[in-house]
């Protein structure tokens, strides 16, 4: 019998608390939530005040029948789960599922798991709050509530299988109103100047001094008279102004900064740093890492304080405590930090040591000096025109909390070190020699695609969502098929560049690639026509205001000032309502667009979206029996801009290769992708390599003799007396296959030895394979 039992959500935070309490103390794990709301029949009594039904997950009807051994042999039971709403309802269904004693039951809470923080939670525990619990079953509830009552419709409307979420939906429509802006985006373009003077240096050599003209000109006319007049230009140093600045380094990490910040400086997405940030709280490593305060604890400020002292000096310390200014915010009550402000490095993984050391650099740079800085522009006159020339320069007089840190931002553009650079000493009135200037013609750049890190931005401006929801809600978009993250290569676009050197005017069009995309989030067609479907008749639940004040609605249950169950009832009356009003009056809906005739046949083309994915048709269902064609669209066409001339050249497959073994070479896209068919045989084309449209004969033999070549290899044995039955060398290695089903064969058998008879009493006594989910 254990005097103390204490339950924490996982294993390895249970590990990391057990070193810190002595032998009176059993640490074990619920791991994570041990129960949930029904699957089947809704999981909510809508009649009965909106009672949640919840069942113990059957993965986890063992570890509960432990806990409840373990909890009755115990004097006192502590629940130490997160001290989030999250955490808060883990305990309240331990309590409940559990049937704890309330006089032998403590709630403990703890930001950070060091022995100083567990040990003090025991003198202090508390009750459950109910409040906090009641603010998680609400959002549970109002999420079940919106997708099993929106998903049916989705299914009717739309296409099967379909899914709707509350949050998740309106993060799609931010994605999908942000591709529509760029598809809808006219670039314009204009003439930027640049100058490349030369200024006499200490030594006799010049020295370069680059600057940019005040003014675009909108033409390539304009542009060139202006170069015209710099033929016969003199150029002079009209004016420098130096401003002192300081730069403040940025607030400690919440869950959104920390995520934003680790995409851009790691290049994690978010549900990787929240993976990486749990384990490292886990060990003890840092502080609670769903929070949404900048605030640090007094400790943390005193620990920091003596780091920066013995490191830097007097000079570079400023201790600051930050203001929260998220709305709501009140997931917990400190930013994340190290535990151990004084530990610059740790033990563990790569990725952790990568995202502690971002977490104890920002900690660090919060609490350090301003960075002083001398800001030059240097105005130059132009004899022929009355535009200016501009070149501006930073000097770092102080480097304060930049010699540790510096946040990244999202948008860093090409222009954006200009500022940085340095420059030569120059006096009011001097001369300076023209080397190059150069007119380029640049083009206004369409809104920016959302990456993770951007979106989750997004959302926590808009109110959307809270700390523990920005991975999921990300997670879940792309899961659903409505989102992909990918990379996208970009276009070869022209653009006039006008040089003048030496007196003579030069012009050239040269070629850039523009419009690259490296992990964006692209709206797939069913994401597209799914939003539109839902903002069409459900525009309450899409409306972005609507999910931030239910956001505030949840902060109000959690602080006791609203009683959950009305809270739903007020949303639920009139969503019901919009749910059987959309059964009756919405459209059936594909996405379909009719794009116009093929030239050719004369029949009409279209795209929509088709059960295997968005698909181009050409030509109908006649009477007569005839079918129309169908072709998947390619990666990158989507249905609201692909031209009738695109769609027409989906239908240029299957391609005829040739001939080869005297056999005909086709080649064609499939439901799984672009493949080469010879001899009945299929072989699939080398993604990121091969083009359906373009492979020819000689790369497709390549293919179908490697395929042989790698079968050949898979091939261990074969039997006379059964052709059908095969042993081959699979990616877990050695099976049987026959009659078109697998068997395993045992670790460590060797397959070469085995007999007929080996193989078919596995096949007879082994167990039967696995059936393929319906489809």
């Amino acid at each position: 019998m254990h005097e103390n039992l204490v339950i924490v959500e996982s294993p390895a935070k249970a590990k990391t608390i057990e070193k810190f309490l002595g032998k009176d103390f059993l640490v074990t794990s619920s791991m994570g939530h041990i129960r949930d709301l029904e699957k089947k029949d809704f999981g909510i009594d809508l009649q009965n005040n909106y009672e949640p039904k919840y069942i113990v997950s059957p993965d986890k009807k063992k570890i509960v029948t432990d806990l409840k051994k373990l909890a009755k042999d115990a004097k006192t039971v502590w629940i130490a789960s997160d001290e989030d709403r999250e955490g808060e309802a883990i305990a309240w269904h331990l309590k409940e599922v559990l049937k704890l004693d309330p006089s032998k039951t403590r709630r403990i809470v703890f930001h950070e798991i060091t022995k100083d923080a567990i040990l003090e939670a025991i003198e202090n525990p508390r009750p459950i709050d109910e409040n906090l619990v009641n603010a998680q079953q609400a959002r549970r509830v109002l999420d079940r509530i919106v997708g099993f009552e929106v998903s049916p419709v989705l299914w009717k409307k739309v296409k099967p299988s379909l899914s709707a979420g509350r949050v998740q939906s309106v993060a799609v429509r931010l994605i999908v109103e942000r591709e529509r802006e760029i598809i809808n985006f006219e670039s314009t373009s204009g003439f930027r100047v640049t100058a490349v003077f030369l200024v006499p240096g200490a030594n006799g050599n010049a020295v370069e001094l680059k600057a940019e003209l005040n003014k675009r000109f909108e033409t390539r006319d304009e542009a060139r008279q202006f170069l015209e007049k710099c033929k016969t230009a003199e150029f002079a140093i009209g004016d420098i102004v130096k401003r002192p600045s300081r730069r403040s380094p940025a607030a400690p990490f919440t869950t959104s900064t920390l995520q934003q910040e680790a995409s851009r400086k790691l290049g994690y997405s978010v549900s990787q740093t929240m993976s990486i940030a749990q384990r490292l709280y886990e060990s003890g490593k840092i502080t609670y890492m769903r929070t949404d305060s900048v605030n640090l604890s007094s400790l943390a400020l005193n620990t920091a304080k003596s780091k920066i002292l013995s490191m830097h000096g007097e000079k570079y310390l400023k201790t600051r405590q930050y203001k929260t200014k998220a709305k709501g915010a009140q997931e917990a009550h400190e930013a994340i930090r190290p535990t151990y402000i004084d530990q610059e490095e740790i033990s563990g993984s790569n990725q952790e040591k990568k995202l502690y050391e971002l977490i104890w650099k920002r900690t660090i740079a919060s609490q350090m000096a301003d960075a002083e800085l001398e800001r030059t522009t240097v105005t130059i006159n132009v004899s022929t025109a009355s535009e200016l020339f501009q070149a501006t320069g930073e000097v770092i007089k102080f480097d304060g909390f930049l010699r540790v840190y510096m946040e990244s931002t999202d948008n860093e553009d090409e222009s954006s070190d200009s500022s940085k650079t340095l420059l030569p000493p120059v006096k009011v009135s001097q001369p300076l020699r023209a080397e190059l200037i150069q007119a380029t013609e640049r083009f206004t750049q369409k809104p920016p695609r959302y990456t993770e890190a951007s979106l989750v931005k997004k959302l926590e401006e808009q109110g959307i969502g809270r700390p523990s929801t920005y991975a999921p809600i990300i997670t879940t978009i792309q899961n659903r098929g409505y989102v992909v993250k990918e990379d996208r290569p970009g276009i070869e676009r022209a653009f006039v560049q006008l040089s003048l050197k030496n007196s003579k005017l030069d012009e050239k069009t040269k070629t850039e690639i523009t419009g690259a995309e490296k992990s964006k989030l692209f709206p797939t067609d069913i994401g597209m026509v799914v939003n539109d479907f839902l903002v069409k008749y459900f525009e309450q639940i899409m409306d972005y205001s609507f999910t931030a004040n239910v956001e505030v609605e949840f902060d109000e249950i959690a602080d006791g000032k609203r009683v959950w169950n009305d809270v739903i009832d007020e949303f639920y009356q009139p969503f019901h309502a919009n749910i059987e009003n959309a059964l009756e009056v919405s459209e059936r809906t594909n996405g379909e667009r009719l794009l116009g005739d093929d030239p050719v046949s004369g029949k009409p083309v279209s795209v929509k979206i088709g059960r295997f994915g968005p698909l181009a048709q050409l030509g109908e269902t006649t009477e007569e029996g005839e079918k129309p064609q169908f072709a998947s669209l390619r990666p990158g066409q989507i249905l609201e801009t692909i031209t009738l001339e695109e769609a027409l050249e989906l239908f240029k497959l299957p391609r005829d290769l040739g001939e080869y073994e005297n056999k005909k070479v086709t080649v064609a896209i499939g439901r799984f992708g672009p493949y080469v068919r010879h001899d009945n045989k299929f072989v699939s084309l080398e993604k990121g390599v091969d083009d359906p449209y373009s492979v020819d004969l000689p790369r497709a033999v390549e293919l179908i003799e490697a395929k042989r070549e790698k079968d050949r290899n898979a091939l261990i044995k074969t039997f006379e007396e059964e052709p059908e039955l095969r042993i081959l060398n699979g990616r877990w290695g050695p099976y049987i296959s026959y009659k078109k089903k697998n068997f395993k064969i045992a670790k460590g058998t060797d397959a070469e030895k085995m007999t007929l008879e080996d193989c078919l009493k596995i096949i007879n006594e082994g167990p039967s394979p696995k059936k393929g989910r319906k489809k």
